[in-house]
């Protein structure tokens, strides 16, 4: 999906495009770049006017852009995707990881805009976290910090795609309609769905618990696929305060499927203010 807007943030456009799930890195770029001409095109837009474009990618992203690690989507690794993209613009193109994207867009226009001290969970079978630690979003050294899909290899030999499954095969984490299956048959009462489910928030709230305890935020926003699940604000409350010192609230992310095409505005906006006000400690700017 891709937004426009103006210097002051109002959104003058918006275009999304399905992507098959087994897409390669190359056909999901060439969508990227269709949807950007389609949204330029309907809002009468000159490419050549763009002052800035800010990017969400799942996976560690570095500073120039290339993906470093990225599991969650074919060809993914190793992808130089800002080198890529800059192909198609005149102007910086800044990429950033999804999670982490969708933290900032939560804090400006969502969920988290009381909420300086933030964690964002973006929820799925390959599951991420951005955090804003005094207003400003925590990277780590690297980029590669709330990586809590991760988790499983400290010791934990099954990954979300086998608690999520119902069957003795693990789930295709980027198969949409084989995961939403499960959670339909949880909701009308299937015994084994419903125990997979089960067995998924678990872990989800384990993954939490652990950046929150390291963090102490005022608030979890939790996104992805699973804030349309019934149900999930509870247990993971109920959760946090068993294991947490100082349980924060925890609310539903109020901009759902838009929330990382959002983030990725507001970056490209920082950036652009960076440049023509000099304006200090910007929510999303790098060292």
């Amino acid at each position: 999906s891709a937004l426009i807007s103006g210097l002051d943030g109002r959104i003058v456009g918006a275009g999304s495009r399905a992507v098959s799930e087994t897409a390669g890195a190359d056909d999901r770029l060439d969508q990227v770049r269709a949807v950007i001409a389609d949204v330029l095109r309907r809002t009468g837009v000159a490419r050549s006017s763009l002052r800035a474009v800010g990017v969400g990618s799942p996976g560690i992203v570095e500073a120039d852009g290339t993906v470093r690690l990225g599991t969650a989507l074919p060809d993914w690794t190793g992808l130089a995707l800002g080198d890529r993209l800059r192909r198609s613009f005149r102007c910086p193109v800044l990429v950033e990881n999804d999670a982490n994207a969708a933290a900032v867009a939560e804090h400006w226009k969502g969920a988290a805009t009381e909420s300086d001290d933030v964690v964002f969970v973006l929820a799925g079978l390959s599951p991420g976290a951005g955090s804003l630690i005094g207003g400003r979003l925590h990277r780590g050294f690297g980029g590669a910090a709330g990586e809590i899909g991760a988790l499983h290899l400290l010791g934990r030999d099954v990954t979300p795609e086998h608690l999520l499954s119902t069957t003795d095969t693990p789930l295709d984490p980027l198969d949409e309609l084989a995961v939403a299956a499960v959670f339909a048959k949880a909701r009308e009462g299937d015994a084994g769905a419903q125990a997979a489910v089960e067995r998924f928030l678990q872990r989800l709230v384990h993954d939490v618990a652990a950046l929150v305890l390291a963090l102490d935020p005022e608030l979890v926003v939790v996104g992805g696929w699973a804030a349309g699940l019934d149900g999930v604000l509870e247990p993971l409350r109920r959760e946090l305060a068993r294991y947490c010192l100082r349980p924060p609230r925890v609310t539903l992310s109020l901009l759902g499927e838009a929330a990382v095409a959002t983030g990725a505005l507001r970056l490209a906006l920082d950036h652009v203010e960076e440049q023509l006000f000099a304006v200090e400690g910007a929510v999303t700017a790098r060292r």
